[in-house]
């Protein structure tokens, strides 16, 4: 290729993810959707970003790598704090039914279905076992299942992708290296251990330069990003260096320990890796689905679409209700288990690193293997985004789209504020550091938060899950600033912070940027000595004029989310909401 072409071809793939992203989430549909279609026909109109041409041989490695910066993110993001009891045990049997399940009934019908031999069969089987953050994670923010099931899920997912990944390599070499699928002897079982073994050693070596680095060194955000990219590449090459894919379990392994080790605060979002990694899937998607080519696809058609129908309908099923059994699963949640397994980025990269190889060796059926996986790919992706979220309406395993607030405060007014927003009909959770503040909760029958709930918020590592708003209302305004800043990429929804007084000499809260609840007229103090007065809260119907004696907090809207009076937003109460006023009795 020309420079000329390689320059036209990097900057195509980089509009086309790109591109494809954004238009994505203006349709609100999960990234694949649009990004496999995109790179599919890109790649049957121009060759220039094919990676064949565009990198060349190098493109394996290249993809081995950006994967494990992937799974590296992934890791972040696994608290083992969340993996306790029955939770850990489901996921740990979903991990070693659903490979072990999957590959069977693979290699059972591929021979059939697509005229392979067992050992091209077997290797799509492995091949296929993996599903992956990249995808699920995404699908699971547009269904919003329970927190539970999200879990289970993400964790199955994140853990499936290296697993697999190695599994697919001793495939891969049981099959390129004999004449049928040998893989009952303890050779292969020993070169299966010893590549888990190889990658948790890079794994320990990756958290030990990341600790020395981040924890010792004290970079700052920028430099630390550097050096947590850095660290992933060095040792997840390292690790394929000595054995083929084992860079992806000490990449996942490195992040899990980071995330989970006392006294590394990783922040629960990291901007700018995030941003990477998003780059790098919609890269990675348009490239390999541009190496499809449409004439590859036709004969395998109608086979892949039976195969999909075999892995959705029986075989996840299947997976899920062997999982399930001796748990404290409801119906509803198995049966949403066994309605997701899409398949993704770390199936179409084994896909293309393998069959490339298996071809020249030239293993019959092997060119096949890169348009079945990319069919069940895009046939898994297409049909759980537009089923997943009314099967989980369905199962009644989605999240109340109703706002949860959290309060923070004791004092008698706050109180007053959250027995008036249980009146609105939502589902209020409180927290106060004081005894005495507690014990006023629990008397005034509002669901106490327990006592670590604050702590986890503004730890830098967690999320505080269940809650969609934080009402921050203490009488401390510089807590009320600190935490807000603090918790607000902790919290799945907006952190509000009452006002302190105009003339107020704090270190922090006069001076704390951000929007201030129910605005400057409606401060703390003020609203302490009104409640004191004998103001109290109010709830009337939206299409009620408002009296004008008293002020508008609070719409709780016809959906049920809570939106607040703040200083630069003024709120009017539409027919079918619900408007929390204060006033006089």
């Amino acid at each position: 290729m020309t420079d000329e072409d390689i320059l036209l071809g990097i900057a195509l793939t980089v509009a086309l993810a790109t591109g494809s992203q954004i238009l994505a989430n203006k349709l609100r549909v999960p990234a694949l959707i649009i990004l496999l279609p995109v790179g599919f026909t890109a790649g049957a109109l121009t060759d220039v970003i094919h990676p064949a041409r565009l990198i060349g041989p190098d493109f394996p490695a290249l993809v081995s790598l950006s994967v494990a910066v992937i799974l590296y993110d992934a890791g972040l993001g696994l608290n083992l704090r969340n993996l306790t009891g029955r939770t850990r045990s489901t996921v740990v049997r979903l991990l070693v039914i659903g490979i072990l399940v999957t590959f069977l009934a693979v290699a059972a019908i591929g021979p059939a279905l697509f005229g392979i031999p067992l050992r091209g069969a077997a290797m799509i089987g492995m091949i296929l076992v993996v599903s992956g953050p990249t995808v699920v994670g995404p699908l699971l923010e547009y269904v919003r299942p329970t927190d539970r099931l999200r879990r289970i899920l993400i964790w199955e997912g994140t853990l499936t992708d290296p697993i697999g990944a190695i599994l697919g390599a001793v495939v891969f070499h049981a099959v390129a290296t004999s004449h049928r699928v040998d893989l009952g002897r303890g050779y292969q079982i020993g070169q299966f251990l010893l590549s888990v073994g190889v990658g948790l050693v890079g794994g320990a070596v990756g958290t030990a330069i990341l600790w020395l680095t981040l924890n010792k060194l004290r970079l700052g955000e920028t430099l630390g990003t550097l050096a947590q990219l850095a660290t992933v590449i060095l040792v997840s090459a390292g690790c394929d260096i000595v054995r083929d894919d084992t860079g992806l379990i000490a990449a996942i392994f490195t992040g899990l320990a980071i995330t989970n080790l006392r006294g590394m605060d990783m922040p629960a979002r990291r901007p700018f890796l995030e941003t990477l990694v998003q780059m790098i899937i919609g890269l990675l998607f348009i490239s390999i689905s541009s190496a499809v080519a449409p004439d590859s696809v036709v004969p395998v058609l109608v086979p892949s679409l039976i195969l999909i129908a075999v892995l959705v309908l029986l075989v996840r099923p299947l997976i899920a209700y062997a999982s399930a059994r001796g748990s404290d699963l409801t119906v509803g949640e198995w049966g949403f288990i066994g309605w997701m397994a899409p398949r993704g980025i770390v199936a179409a990269s084994t896909a293309s690193a393998f069959s490339a190889t298996l071809v020249a060796k030239g293993l019959p059926g092997a060119s096949k293997i890169l348009p079945i996986t990319f069919l069940v790919i895009v046939g898994t992706v297409l049909l759980y985004a537009l089923t997943a979220a009314p099967v989980a309406r369905k199962l009644g395993v989605v999240r109340s789209a109703r706002t949860r607030p959290l309060l923070v405060g004791g004092a008698p007014w706050v109180i007053g504020l959250g027995k008036a927003l249980e009146t609105a009909g939502l589902d209020v959770l409180m927290w106060a550091g004081l005894e005495e503040e507690r014990e006023r909760i629990t008397a005034a029958g509002i669901e106490l938060a327990h006592g670590e709930m604050l702590a986890t918020a503004t730890n830098p590592r967690a999320r505080l899950e269940g809650v969609t708003a934080v009402f921050l209302l203490t009488d401390d305004d510089d807590f009320n600033a600190l935490a807000s800043v603090v918790i607000k990429d902790n919290v799945q929804g907006p952190v509000y912070r009452v006002g302190p007084p105009r003339d107020s000499h704090g270190v922090v809260a006069p001076y704390t940027g951000g929007d201030i609840l129910f605005g400057h007229p409606l401060v703390r103090h003020r609203l302490a000595a009104r409640y004191e007065q004998g103001a109290r809260f109010h709830i009337q119907p939206g299409s009620q004029p408002v009296p004008s004696d008293r002020d508008i907090l609070f719409v709780v809207r016809a959906d049920g989310q809570l939106v607040p009076v703040t200083g630069t937003q003024t709120i009017t109460p539409q027919p079918g909401d619900t408007a929390v006023l204060m006033g006089s009795v």
